[in-house]
């Protein structure tokens, strides 16, 4: 299952930034997955909970934005959204095609830290 070494990666990238942020404690990580990463969402989810037992991130929720498989249709000259990933076809004129715009992406957009300083002090 190799969701958990990339549960292992994200949970290692948020621990980084959080000690930029000195004393801060992550509370979400956001997520952008595409349809096309090879990445099974909830086998995702679960695997980094358990990454997170015994971290600073213990407790965060990873909320994840699904990115649909785009790809670029020649013969209509525009970008289209894939019906099926097992069909590279355009689903205007069902010409077959290759070229993905997007639907790959594994890519941490952003975190929710929780400035525990900030929290003790207010």
């Amino acid at each position: 299952m190799h969701e958990m070494s990339i549960a292992l990666s994200i949970v290692e990238g948020a621990i980084e930034e959080a000690r930029r942020h000195d004393g801060s404690t992550v509370s979400v990580v956001r997520l952008q997955l595409g349809k096309l990463s090879g990445v099974v969402r909830e086998a995702l989810l679960f695997s980094y909970e358990l990454a997170c037992e015994g971290t600073i991130l213990a407790g965060s929720a990873l909320e994840i934005e699904e990115i649909p498989a785009t790809v670029f249709c020649r013969k209509c000259d525009a970008e289209q959204t894939l019906v099926s990933i097992q069909d590279f076809s355009c689903p205007i004129c069902h010409m077959p095609t290759s070229e993905v715009v997007q639907g790959r992406e594994l890519l941490i957009t952003g975190l929710e830290l929780i400035d525990e300083h900030a929290a003790a002090a207010g």
